[in-house]
């Protein structure tokens, strides 16, 4: 296929190109952090978490004192709400009130699609050499988009299994191993029903384990191609539910209700979207210390959360300025931190110094996942209201 270059298309070339010289990178990073001081940039993001808000005071701290930018704090519930007001400002010809925001998925796509973000600028933040593309593929591709440079990773989420390892020593590691368990133990595993995330999620699992071709997931699909394309997942489904608690007749409503039936021990087994959840539920007492968490050894269902600078945003080398210190090993070791917030960092250990290394504790903490396995990219997310519907329809009632 031969080779258009748009604009954009010829930055992301250059941007990925052995280009120039270190010197004139250094030159031209020095040029925006001068014009980054005294900047004041309003980081649009979640505010659901004590722990992320007082991160985030913490960060803004920091780039004061470090680079004279005030970082604003713009607390969302729904970072919708940001994306539509960037809409409505670019349409209006105004200048952004949105100066960095935080965001993934369905929100990213839809402002790459209407042109809503500026840049390429990711790769050519100095610390955008530490992230692990390799380990973490799901930092250049946000839910089968690619990002193009256009947004800069923060952190991570996978689909992470956790338990009592005093009662199961032996977790199961991959979804066929987990059937033989509850045919084993019928009545103590179960998921929550879809559409909660983490239910859609677990079932996305299934799908990339059973599914005959992997390569179908970062594509849309339609019904007839879904129908075909799931026949395995069903497939297997249909021989696990009837383990399940309740027999699979029905099943609880949330995550948290998992949580609280495995603290309960009416359970064998949990699952989580944060990898350091269970060793946050043994640091508060509310697991004992010797829960164990894994990952299923071919990979799990897994994303990256990133920061972003709208089109619009009047401060743009200031927000470059706060993604790249938000990159920074000092940074991605607080953040990850069990006593500050616990989201797993996206940048690759063996590009560390031993000093950075260090900053990085916790890994041996109870209920920490010991060997973390490979991110299996969330499928397009064409897959997810067909999956929701067809399970609702098969197990619904």
């Amino acid at each position: 296929m031969p080779l258009t270059l748009t604009r954009r298309g010829f930055a992301s070339l250059v941007a990925l190109t052995p280009f120039l010289s270190t010197a004139h990178a250094e030159e031209s990073w020095a040029g925006i952090e001068k014009q980054a001081k005294g900047q004041t940039v309003y980081f649009n993001a979640w505010a659901g978490s004590p722990q992320v808000n007082d991160y985030i005071a913490w960060a803004a701290g920091e780039l004061n004192a470090r680079h004279g930018i005030t970082l604003e704090h713009v607390k969302l519930t729904d970072t919708a709400e940001a994306v539509r007001r960037v809409r409505d400002e670019v349409k209006a010809g105004k200048d952004g009130s949105a100066g960095l925001i935080w965001i993934n998925g369905q929100n990213f796509h839809v402002m790459k699609e209407e042109q809503l973000l500026f840049g390429p600028f990711a790769w050519d933040l100095p610390n955008f050499a530490l992230v692990d593309t390799d380990g973490k593929p799901t930092t250049l591709v946000d839910f089968a988009e690619g990002t193009e440079g256009l947004e800069s990773p923060w952190g991570m989420a996978q689909l992470t299994f956790f338990a009592d390892g005093a009662k199961l020593p032996a977790p199961p590691m991959s979804m066929m191993e987990l059937l033989d368990l509850a045919r084993d133990e019928p009545g103590r595993i179960a998921y929550p029903a879809p559409p909660d995330f983490h239910g859609a999620t677990f079932v996305k699992q299934a799908l990339a384990e059973t599914i005959a071709d992997r390569a179908l997931l970062p594509l849309a699909i339609d019904k007839d191609d879904f129908r075909e394309a799931t026949q395995p997942l069903f497939a297997f489904l249909d021989q696990l539910h009837p383990y399940l608690w309740r027999e699979g007749k029905q099943f609880p409503l949330t995550q948290a209700q998992v949580t609280q039936m495995l603290s309960d021990g009416e359970l064998l087994m949990g699952l989580t979207f944060n990898p350091n959840e269970a060793a946050n539920l043994v640091s508060s007492g509310t697991l004992p210390a010797t829960t164990i968490a894994w990952q299923n050894r071919g990979g799990t269902i897994g994303n990256t959360h990133f920061v972003a600078i709208p089109v619009n945003a009047k401060a743009k080398a200031a927000a470059q300025v706060v993604a790249n210190f938000l990159l920074s090993p000092e940074a991605q070791a607080r953040k990850a931190d069990l006593k500050v917030w616990g989201d797993p960092t996206v940048l690759d250990m063996d590009r560390l110094t031993p000093g950075q290394r260090a900053l990085f504790t916790g890994g041996d903490a109870p209920g920490a996942v010991k060997d973390p396995a490979r991110t299996i990219p969330e499928p397009h997310g064409s897959w997810v209201p067909l999956i929701e519907a067809a399970w609702l329809e098969r197990y619904g009632a």
